[in-house]
């Protein structure tokens, strides 16, 4: 495969499934010349009760036939058959931590190749984890070469000791493959999974928020996804299980109704400061089976959603300044998801964080022309894994030409009976696919990208290096 069929050769559409804990999406995404991606059909269909809970699935049979909905949905809009897709996870099980590792280097050769950097990331996934758990991204943030701090590509450099810095996310392992059940069951392929607030960040966030340091907060039906950007790089991720569902039920519980309707009074009556709320407006709702209706003055209404936002505003706070880039996010805050939705919420963010904020919209790489429905922050992370989906084939693509490129080279070096296989001096067409990787692979937040097909779940021993296939 040579770069021209490279460059023409990325499947031209990309499937991907978020299920989450109030809706269940499929959608298929074609990218255009111009880069942007068209929408070619999305399926929504709404979670099965109580089969989804703070984004952790509870009951795979019910949600494989939600999926299989949705799939049948896009399908229909699209013309298109879904067979493999990216699929989101989250939920409240996830967790993080900031880790390091560090390796000696040999002292006859003590320069830094892209080897020793894949090699240190893939021992990342092999570290000590409690029962149950597993290493789902390792996301490198700075490296320290000998006395260096703060490098952040050392290859090339020489050194006796490299020390990485690394963002680790966690999740449990049965949350996971209870997600990949679910959309194995009906038939299609889990190509990857990949982190939701991730996957949001990828769709709403600009290159330039993510360098000013930016906090992206995702509030969903069962949880609120963090995710917090410095320099360009992720330093801080989060899950608060609580989200727009909180709402409803304090909604539910305060005026003892049916949850339904106390959906459709958050999202058509819903405030989230109070303030902002008509003093003298009453929403009316019928009783249940023939009773009395209700009268609901939204001025209180709004005091009951207020009082659920502030609490999940706090924890929100509470993540920015444990990841200790509270100073520095220049950006502020982006807040997205379903429950962005709710009139006032920037201003009372602002109120209570005393940071700029803006509702993010999954328009960066969306066609101008797409229909606004598709513009909804709801489907921010939809989008989003679309959009993930078409870097992560490039870069599979990348390291299979890498492979063949290196085969080639061994069948010369053989047939030459020369003793080094590779040379040290890269090619011109590395050069070029080198730095093709390192471009998409701070999209994807993988930091520099080494050739290895990365499992996103398990990060297992068969994922070889370049270096290792030879």
């Amino acid at each position: 495969m040579n770069h021209e069929e490279l460059k023409n050769s990325t499947p031209n559409y990309i499937s991907a499934i978020d299920v989450g804990t109030t809706k269940i999406v499929a959608i298929i995404g074609k990218k255009a010349k111009n880069g942007r991606i068209r929408i070619m059909g999305m399926g929504s269909v709404k979670t099965p009760t109580s089969s989804v809970k703070r984004g952790v699935v509870l009951n795979v049979h019910e949600v494989a036939k939600a999926i299989k909905e949705a799939i049948e949905i896009a399908e229909e809009k699209s013309g298109l058959t879904i067979k493999n897709a990216y699929v989101g996870i989250a939920g409240q099980h996830i967790k993080s931590q900031i880790s390091s590792h560090s390796i000696f280097l040999d002292s006859k050769n003590n320069e830094i190749k892209s080897h020793h950097i894949e090699k240190m990331r893939n021992d990342m996934y092999n570290m000590a984890m409690e029962a149950g758990e597993e290493t789902l991204h390792v996301i490198p943030q700075t490296f320290q070469v000998d006395n260096e701090h703060g490098v952040t590509n050392p290859v090339g450099m020489y050194g006796n000791k490299l020390v990485g810095n690394y963002h680790v996310v966690i999740g449990e392992v049965t949350s996971a493959q209870n997600i990949i059940r679910c959309v194995e069951r009906i038939g299609v392929n889990v190509n990857k999974l990949i982190l939701e607030p991730l996957a949001s960040a990828a769709a709403v966030l600009t290159e330039d928020e993510k360098e000013a340091g930016v906090a992206l907060v995702d509030i969903g039906g069962g949880t609120t996804d963090i995710a917090i950007y410095y320099d360009g790089i992720l330093r801080h991720t989060a899950v608060i299980p609580y989200g727009g569902n909180s709402v409803t039920n304090d909604i539910k519980v305060g005026y003892s109704i049916l949850r339904r309707l106390a959906e459709e009074l958050k999202t058509k009556f819903g405030y989230a400061l109070a303030e902002f709320a008509p003093k003298d407006c009453v929403a009316t709702i019928p009783g249940v089976s023939g009773r009395e209706s209700k009268e609901i003055h939204l001025d209180i209404l709004g005091q009951i959603i207020q009082a659920r936002m502030e609490e999940i505003i706090s924890l929100v706070d509470f993540q920015i300044q444990k990841s200790g880039y509270q100073e520095k996010l220049g950006a502020g805050v982006a807040i997205t998801g379903g429950g962005s939705l709710l009139t006032g919420l920037s201003q009372l963010f602002n109120f209570k964080t005393g940071m700029s904020v803006r509702i993010a919209n999954p328009v960066n790489y969306l066609a101008a022309d797409e229909r606004d429905e598709l513009k909804d922050p709801k489907y921010s992370t939809s989008v989003g894994l679309v959009v993930q989906g078409f870097d992560y084939q490039t870069l599979d693509e990348i390291t299979q030409l890498e492979l063949e490129q290196l085969a080639q080279k061994k069948e010369n070096a053989i047939a030459l009976d020369e003793n080094e296989i590779l040379s040290e001096q890269a090619t011109e067409a590395e050069n070029e696919l080198a730095s093709r990787k390192q471009k998409i692979s701070k999209k994807l937040d993988l930091g520099a990208w080494f050739g290895s097909k990365i499992s996103v779940l398990f990060g297992s021993d068969d994922d070889k290096s370049v270096n290792d296939e030879f």
